[in-house]
């Protein structure tokens, strides 16, 4: 999740005229009022929330970091002293039914002020495949790490909802949050373990290069680190929120031809 400390979201894709939302999501209003500001991101959390797509790259995801993790502690003299490093929201657990509300209510939180709350009350999903990826490596012996953004002062409550949700090895230790930047974070673990695998869905997950940078300079390191994606670093989709949100879009620079099928 990117950064709360300076931008809590910079954008929300959040959907909220839906036929059906799972049972562990709160129903919301049919659609935010019409002249609402935020409308225009409904379907960007629509793909998130209800997508069968979305759900098919999360158990992709975890699928290449389940071989890649059973092939570094099949190489490893003492897979105690490995570890994975992963992020929280929208990567282990899914909170697309707050900003699904807030829409509803046409209400914009760039300054992320609805989240303290439901990081105390909230009730956040899982994310496809999480929980068995999470298992298996502690099965393993591999020791993880959750760096994530949350509120370091509301810690009792994320630690009660990670173990409610029924996740291994959640501790004051194992969960590392909002303070310093992540990559100190991640230096904690790296000091007394090698961090095999990380997993996140937005770019400081993985580098500090990619920590309050321009577009541009993000999409020039994602292509300088291209071996890395899928073998060390595993990135999960979403496309309710980001640091691309206020990106303009590049269109085809040709008149509109309409031309039926």
């Amino acid at each position: 999740m990117t950064e709360k400390s300076t931008h809590r979201l910079t954008w929300l894709g959040l959907a909220v005229s839906m036929l059906a939302v799972p049972a562990v999501f709160a129903e919301t209003p049919a659609k935010p009022k019409a002249d609402c500001s935020v409308a225009e991101f409904s379907m960007g959390l629509r793909f998130q929330q209800q997508s069968a797509e979305i759900q098919a790259l999360q158990l992709q995801a975890y699928n290449i970091a389940t071989l890649k993790l059973d092939a570094a502690v099949a190489a490893a003299k003492d897979p105690s002293k490995l570890a994975i490093v992963t992020d929280l929201d929208e990567t282990v657990i899914d909170n697309s039914a707050l900003l699904a509300r807030d829409l509803a209510n046409c209400h914009t939180y760039d300054a992320w002020d609805t989240w303290l709350p439901w990081e105390r009350d909230g009730t956040p999903a899982l994310i496809p495949g999480a929980k068995q990826f999470l298992q298996h490596a502690d099965s393993l012996g591999v020791t993880i790490r959750y760096i994530s953004d949350r509120a370091d002062e509301q810690k009792k409550y994320t630690l009660a909802t990670l173990t409610k949700l029924g996740l291994p090895q959640i501790s004051e230790e194992s969960v590392l949050l909002l303070g310093p930047p992540k990559v100190e974070r991640r230096a904690i673990v790296s000091a007394d373990h090698q961090i095999v695998l990380m997993l996140g869905d937005t770019l400081h997950d993985f580098d500090g290069r990619f920590r309050k940078t321009p577009l541009a300079d993000q999409r020039a390191t994602v292509a300088a680190e291209a071996g890395k994606w899928g073998t060390e670093w595993i990135v999960f989709p979403n496309a309710g929120y980001g640091t691309w949100s206020k990106a303009p879009l590049q269109g085809w620079d040709a008149k509109t031809v309409i031309e039926p099928w």
